[in-house]
């Protein structure tokens, strides 16, 4: 039941079903960046129509490159490496976090000025992670309190190369780095202390860079010759999670999620759950544009507590909202520890989740780098709050499945820019 602003979700007798979920959104954003850089056309298919990747598309026109969007794909007439042109006003993101920071390290070899700003979450971000080491390449950047937060002013243009180390594992900070070595005449590497999730990497080689991966570091070499594609983008693992967890902890459930990405970057979510006792099977693998794919099958066990941190909370960091919800219906102490990136999302998702999912009756104490979970526990109906947050909004959702009455989520249009038809496939998999 939809009221204006918020959503309602109540208790389910099982969830059932073979779905889609909407095109990867992380895939979906590099698509439209690179394509722009690329000499030729780039037609992408399953491209994600939320608000975020629509933000980049709209980015991209005001760059000065052609973008038609329909239904059956999305098509990018790429300028080139040197094609783009100075925006007339400032580059508003929204709340699309990717694209402010990887598009700062376009425009960092751009020869123009430019201005990047977003909504009161994108300009609460940390962003010195990615202006210092831009600025060690040579671009002019300028922001609030030294550049530690958006808006941006940037003034690019030539470009030398450098080799990063990141205090923290972040695909976006990394991404930032390797689009601006794009525009250098060397290599520019980035080393990280764990790694991070690589369809930046995947997808520049796949429009012809010359990419190096050891280990930990990645390298580009600079000035490649891009070459349009024709790209399917695969399901998004991180939207395909919720119905993971929905099937897992809801007595009598079966779900089979075809065409999700598995990049092996971001499958945490499914080695969490598997170690938590979950009954899933993935098969029919495939590969489609340097991505692997397959189709996902879960059904309800018993799940049990487990201890997570480094690299598979790396390889899970936008699915611990939903495995904490998979946590509180576990028998046991789940216990998450080097998570701290959540508290710079778009909310503070440490608390966020704590705090709504506390109000639901869950047992959670909260770590500077994350929580605690015991169960399992009776989940009870109420009155939860977003935070802003779509994946704080979404694991609600899920919670309220197996709660003993309605759930209300206040704020729920947040949802909207990652997957714009969650409460729809969701009602329409669920009996209740």
């Amino acid at each position: 039941m939809r009221e204006v602003g918020s959503l309602k979700f109540y208790p389910a007798k099982r969830v059932l079903g073979e779905i889609t979920v909407p095109g990867d959104k992380s895939m979906s954003h590099r698509a439209v960046m690179i394509g722009s850089l690329a000499e030729g056309t780039t037609t992408i298919r399953n491209f994600l129509m939320s608000e975020d990747c629509l933000n980049t598309v709209k980015a991209f026109r005001m760059l000065g490159v052609e973008i038609e969007v329909n239904p059956a794909a999305v098509v990018v007439k790429g300028v080139g490496l040197r094609g783009l042109r100075e925006p007339e006003d400032v580059i508003d993101v929204g709340n699309a976090g990717t694209l402010i920071r990887i598009i700062s390290g376009i425009l960092a070899g751009q020869p123009f000025f430019s201005v990047l700003t977003g909504d009161e979450s994108i300009r609460r971000r940390p962003m010195l992670r990615v202006v210092e080491p831009l600025r060690r390449m040579g671009a002019i950047i300028h922001g609030r309190e030294g550049g530690k937060y958006a808006p941006l002013s940037i003034v690019g243009g030539e470009l030398k190369p450098i080799t990063h180390r990141t205090r923290v594992a972040s695909a976006q900070v990394k991404s930032a780095i390797l689009m601006a070595g794009l525009f250098t005449r060397g290599i520019t590497t980035v080393e990280e202390p764990l790694p991070s999730r690589d369809h930046t990497e995947r997808m520049l080689s796949y429009f012809g860079a010359q990419v190096i991966k050891e280990g930990t570091r990645a390298s580009i070499r600079g000035e490649p010759k891009l070459k349009g594609r024709e790209l399917t983008i695969p399901g998004d693992i991180s939207s395909a999670a919720y119905f993971m967890v929905a099937a897992a902890i809801t007595p009598g459930s079966e779900v089979t999620i075809r065409n999700v990405g598995v990049n092996p970057t971001r499958t945490g979510v499914i080695e969490a759950l598997t170690l938590m006792g979950a009954d899933i099977e993935v098969f029919n693998r495939r590969v489609w544009n340097n991505e692997p794919v397959a189709d996902i099958r879960v059904r309800h066990s018993k799940l049990k507590g487990i201890s997570m941190g480094g690299s598979l909370v790396v390889k899970a960091i936008d699915e611990i909202p939903i495995l904490a919800v998979a946590a509180t219906q576990a028998e046991g102490e789940t216990v998450i520890r080097g998570a701290s990136e959540l508290r710079v999302k778009e909310s503070d998702r440490i608390a966020s989740i704590a705090e709504e999912l506390g109000k639901m009756g869950a047992r959670i104490e909260t770590f500077e780098d994350g929580m605690v979970i015991r169960g399992p526990v009776k989940l009870k109906g109420a009155s939860c709050h977003s935070h802003g947050d779509h994946r704080v909004a979404m694991s609600i959702a899920v919670a309220a499945l197996v709660a003993d009455g309605e759930v209300t989520i206040e704020d729920a249009e947040c949802i909207s820019t990652s997957f714009p038809n969650f409460a729809e496939l969701l009602s329409s998999a669920v009996e209740i």
